[in-house]
């Protein structure tokens, strides 16, 4: 399977230092200039776009249109940036990495790094394999029915329901996979068609019914593109709280993406489910943890007091994408005011704090029992 990057600049030094790094990836590159892309988005369809941003006005355009060219899967965005001032501009109009002006060619290994990463891990997440199985269907606060689940991801579906389905309803859905067991799973109407076709969104699904999808679609999907064996990034674990970690790399993930995060300390380990809350480029990012219930909470803080027992051990983290967007709903609650959980609520409330604001307010929450930085 062969991806495809565009890269859209008239800084020829920039182009000539990034081209063999995109390369390397095994990323088909195309370059030009501003009014080209425009035209490219339209008529191509690519995996990566990275634009300069020495004319914002147009790089706001063609990230736009990166976005809403887009079929499926959506294209990973990368801005070029001179001035580190407007890192919160180029995240606002749509850009999910940035890579600093003149380019290095370390620091673009590691960006590109994890955003081939998390290109690899988005395609196949969203990748539908073709099936047509009986289901029934049961509407929450409303009835049930018979539908043909039409296709099948590790994170949605496509069902022709009998009666039209609307758009954001819960539904629990209970069909047999081909070939394997009966499964019964929640999920949220993402769209829905007059004529009953509608897709879904899967809600809280379980670790083990998680494997059984992803199991089911890598032995049915004809091509799915290769995820990389070994970690993203080395990563140091700087701050930690019951809510939310703080993670020093050179390859942080985009905000509001979602990671999955395994912590291990002697005998003791914790696997849990996050979202990218802030994103400092080539330095590190602040990780929400979702599903914060009593089990997980019990995790983390056995994990919290085998490292506060015994000052001096260095933990290991493995951080791996899971989804470009992280879903909102429950697994995720929204900031209310004053927070129990400093750490999280720096991590909630960061919007109008720059890099090194942020990171004097994280380093005036640390104690000498906190995780050592």
């Amino acid at each position: 399977m062969t991806f495809q990057s565009l890269l859209v600049s008239k800084d020829e030094q920039a182009t000539a230092g990034l081209t063999p790094v995109l390369s390397s990836f095994g990323l088909g590159v195309q370059c030009c200039g501003y009014p080209d892309a425009l035209c490219r988005l339209t008529d191509q369809k690519f995996d990566i776009v990275v634009v300069d941003y020495d004319d914002p006005h147009s790089a706001a355009l063609v990230l736009q249109n990166a976005y809403q060219a887009t079929s499926g899967s959506p294209a990973l965005t990368v801005a070029l940036l001179g001035d580190k001032s407007k890192v919160r501009n180029c995240f606002g109009a749509g850009a999910n990495f940035i890579l600093y002006k003149p380019v290095a060619e370390p620091q673009a290994m590691a960006t590109l790094r994890a955003a081939t990463a998390l290109m690899k891990r988005e395609r196949r997440r969203a990748f539908r394999v073709p099936v047509q199985v009986p289901m029934q269907i049961h509407v929450q606060n409303g009835g049930e029915m018979e539908g043909i689940l039409l296709d099948l991801s590790e994170e949605g579906l496509d069902v022709l329901a009998a009666k039209p389905l609307c758009p954001s309803a819960i539904i629990t859905v209970k069909f047999s996979l081909p070939g394997g067991d009966a499964v019964e799973i929640h999920g949220e109407v993402a769209w829905a068609n007059p004529n009953g076709e509608s897709g879904v969104r899967f809600t809280d699904l379980s670790d083990g019914l998680r494997s059984t999808l992803a199991s089911w679609v890598n032995a049915n999907a004809p091509e799915l593109p290769p995820e990389d064996a070994d970690p993203v990034a080395q990563c140091k674990l700087s701050d930690l709280s019951l809510g939310a970690c703080y993670v020093e790399t050179e390859s942080p993930f985009p905000e509001n993406s979602g990671v999955l995060l395994r912590l291990k300390v002697q005998e003791i380990e914790a696997q849990v489910e996050g979202r990218v809350r802030v994103m400092h480029p080539g330095f590190g990012m602040g990780i929400e943890f979702a599903s914060r219930t009593e089990e997980q909470r019990d995790r983390v803080g056995s994990f919290i007091a085998a490292l506060t027992g015994q000052p001096g051990l260095t933990p290991e983290l493995m951080i791996a994408p899971r989804a470009l967007a992280a879903g909102d709903g429950e697994n995720y609650p929204g900031s209310s005011g004053e927070c129990e959980d400093a750490l999280l609520g720096l991590l909630q409330n960061h919007s109008d704090l720059g890099q090194e604001e942020f990171l004097r307010e994280l380093r005036g929450q640390r104690s000498p029992e906190e995780v050592p930085s």
